[in-house]
């Protein structure tokens, strides 16, 4: 087309020795520009060995590994935990490391922190919530374990704490490929009573519930894109963390019950023979089996006697964390989890008095069983022997195997929250994508996954009715909200659920269902899961996985929802009948005004109530900021809509409908009399006009057809030549202008 109006132009210089200027149109209404939302080149890193172009891990993919033996004891009257850490971590790197960094978060506690001094005067959730204590991680001691002679030496390294980071500088550099070091910690810290909204520790009537994280030195990540990876907890951005094994030993006093991530060893030795045998009847029921009734709470005869306290021994396996709960004021039930594979785990629940009955925590196991089921079905089977669901002081608060939900939640509440924080347990403990930068890989991850849990959970019984996302767009893309690909720690406190939680979760959900179908996404998601599970991650191997599964590019919205804050205005800004005349179709022109592009969906409402649908791609935003098409209807038009079920975050519902009657109905202009060849004595050439689709095409002897643009009465302009041909009222001439020249054509 363009090699046409070139030719034709070419043929006015040689002719009337002008040159070609560009072509004046006034300035579009419509902010879309299809060269930034469909521009080459999304990617800026080529693949590497480590990660694939194809999203997938490289052949020479690496990560570090991280063991622990940890143990720790639980004062109850002072909220001291004291504990002892012995690290082994190995050094899968191609590179040789000199010194390590670990996470002491309980520093955020401290007075003197960044994320203290960062609080605004109006509070924060980030803190311990306004509380005077001593808080932050003491750290004894810090020896490397060696092996000299058949025996076991510790030797004191040398160690530095910058806020919540703590450096260790080894003796020798350890090897790259495999070298390991073993390293002992003795810390304690004091557990603030609301801490950050990840641990703490509530009051009950019957004994205090300590929910403990963030409670031991945790290794750093040391990976293929950062190096160390040592951005400060500041309270908002959450955690990056290595994988490996973890044997745990808590010391608690003899009448608490102490649930955490991972196996019980020794139940025999911390549970009373009667609910040795209801533990064993749980993990064959699946119905709620009561280990600890609400009325055994407060009897003796309900703990094991003889001892001030016991010490309760856990093992969890390729985990990149854990938590405990220790408590005397624990009811506990459970029931058994079914696995696709045929494994079992074991759904189960610890809450206080309070919490019982009212459709409250009652049913928590319920919810946590449904909850894994679920997730294991549809994206990847559960991986831990248990999953615990704790009543605590926190809002909801997630862990490998066990998460903290709020002692206050009940019905539709407390499924929420349960179904909400288990699903984490695949986005970030099976992902293991870094929190601390990008929120939206977890939370806006495991947002829409929830979205699908609650539609299958007990035939929709907490369903929410779908989002209406017209309305939610001035929420989701106003110009006061940063992008979603914005850390958090960078992120507006008040703008964190939306744009670590609602936006991409919702941008999921138009994925799946608006742009690549059910089907496909699925499978490209699951692949995603199944490819970086117990790995790390990146935003551009889950962009690069899902466009590679499912076949499709996607910068446009990569970058339109998740790199930018781009707003979508789709509208209707013309319709005609062809010829004028209902029965031959209908020709609608819509427009993209803002500089998000998306499908089109528009429902055509006939007089008669007959309703069509009319689904456009994409790419008819791929070089075009409006659109024109034939709607075969036969009749006349009553309304025409964009996006009738609001599935899309059209800013401006007004211009996505026209109604007859109230919108302007324009007349197309009958191209009969203008068909026919017309030829110039001055010109040595023939033009032929003929009509494709309600459109009037020129066509130059031998060469290819080009369409023409109504510009007057009688007037038709060429788009992109500064080129304007004007018929006579009969027909029988035509003229054609071309700065300040012209040709006269009569008709043959």
């Amino acid at each position: 087309m363009k090699s046409t109006i070139l030719k034709i132009a070419s043929i006015f210089i040689l002719l009337f020795g002008v040159s070609i200027k560009a072509q004046e149109t006034k300035p579009s209404e419509s902010k879309y520009n299809y060269r930034d939302a469909f521009a080459p080149a999304f990617y800026t890193n080529n693949g590497t060995g480590t990660r694939s172009a194809s999203g997938q891990p490289g052949h020479l993919y690496w990560q570090n590994r991280a063991d622990y033996k940890l143990t720790a004891s639980v004062n109850e009257k002072t909220n001291e935990i004291i504990g002892t850490e012995v690290l082994t971590y190995t050094n899968n790197s191609p590179d040789k490391i000199g010194f390590v960094w670990m996470n002491v978060d309980q520093n955020l506690f401290a007075k003197n922190s960044r994320g203290n001094a960062i609080i605004p005067l109006n509070g924060s959730r980030n803190g311990a919530d306004g509380e005077n204590f001593d808080g932050g991680h003491k750290i004894k001691s810090v020896k490397i374990v060696s092996t000299v002679g058949g025996k076991s030496v510790e030797k004191e390294a040398k160690f530095s704490i910058t806020d919540t980071r703590m450096q260790i500088i080894l003796p020798e550099e350890l090897k790259a490929n495999g070298g390991s070091v073993k390293l002992k910690i003795d810390f304690s810290f004091v557990s603030p009573k609301y801490g950050s909204d990840r641990m703490g520790v509530l009051e009950t009537k019957n004994g205090k519930i300590f929910t403990m994280a963030q409670w031991y030195p945790r290794m750093c990540v040391y990976d293929d894109q950062q190096g160390w990876n040592t951005i400060p907890y500041m309270g908002a951005g959450e955690f990056y963390l290595e994988y490996g094994d973890f044997d745990i030993d808590i010391t608690a006093p003899a009448n608490h019950i102490v649930v955490c991530s991972g196996d019980l060893v020794n139940p025999t030795e911390v549970y009373t023979a009667e609910q040795q045998k209801r533990w064993a009847e749980a993990k064959n029921s699946d119905k709620t089996v009561i280990i600890r009734s609400a009325e055994e709470v407060t009897s003796s005869n309900s703990r094991p006697t003889g001892k001030a306290t016991l010490t309760w021994k856990f093992k969890m396996k390729n985990s990149r964390d854990v938590a405990f709960a220790s408590s005397a004021a624990f009811i506990v039930d459970a029931a058994k989890i079914n696995l696709p594979s045929g494994k079992k785990s074991l759904a189960v629940s610890a809450y206080p008095v309070e919490s019982n009955g009212g459709n409250a925590w009652e049913r928590s196991t319920e919810y946590t069983k449904a909850s894994i089921e679920n997730y294991s079905k549809r994206w990847f089977e559960y991986p831990y022997p248990q999953a615990i669901n704790v009543a605590g002081n926190e809002g909801g608060m997630e862990y490998p195997g066990i998460v903290f939900c709020s002692w206050e939640s009940k019905g539709k509440d407390l499924w929420g929250v349960t179904d909400h924080e288990f699903g984490h347990i695949w986005f970030p403990m099976i992902v293991g994508s870094n929190e601390r930068l990008f929120a939206w890989m977890d939370e806006g991850f495991n947002t829409f996954i929830n979205s699908l849990s609650a539609e299958d959970f007990n035939k929709g019984e907490y369903k929410d009715p779908a989002m209406n996302m017209h309305q939610m767009s001035e929420v989701m893309t106003n110009a006061q909200i940063e992008p979603i690909f914005t850390a958090p720690d960078g992120l507006k406190e008040s703008n964190l659920g939306i744009l670590a939680y609602l936006k991409p979760g919702s941008g999921l959900t138009m994925l799946r269902e608006q742009v690549l179908g059910k089907e496909r996404f699925d499978l490209a998601f699951r692949t995603y899961i199944e490819r970086w599970a117990y790995k790390h991650p990146t935003p551009d191997d889950f962009f690069r996985t899902i466009e590679n599964v499912s076949g499709e590019s996607l910068n446009w919205f990569w970058r339109s929802w998740f790199i930018n804050n781009w707003r979508l205005d789709q509208a209707i800004t013309k319709v005609k009948y062809v010829k004028n005349d209902a029965s031959k179709g209908a020709v609608i022109t819509i427009e993209n005004l803002e500089k998000m592009p998306m499908p089109v969906v528009l429902d055509i409402k006939s007089k008669s109530g007959k309703v069509t649908t009319i689904n456009l791609p994409v790419e008819i935003w791929e070089r075009n900021t409006s659109w024109t098409f034939n709607a075969n209807t036969t009749e006349e038009i009553e309304s025409i809509t964009i996006d009738p079920n609001t599935v899309l975050p059209d800013v401006n519902s007004a211009n996505n409908v026209w109604t007859a009657g109230k919108s302007e109905l324009e007349k197309a202009v009958i191209l009969d009399g203008y068909l026919g060849t017309y030829s110039s004595k001055q010109i040595p050439i023939k033009i032929t006009f003929s009509e494709e689709n309600g459109t009037l095409m020129g066509q130059v002897t031998g060469q290819p057809a080009f369409p023409l643009e109504v510009s007057g009465k009688d007037k038709f302009k060429i788009p992109g030549a500064p080129v304007e041909i004007i018929f006579n009222e009969a027909k029988t001439e035509m003229t054609l202008n071309q700065g300040g020249q012209s040709a006269l054509f009569t008709r043959e």
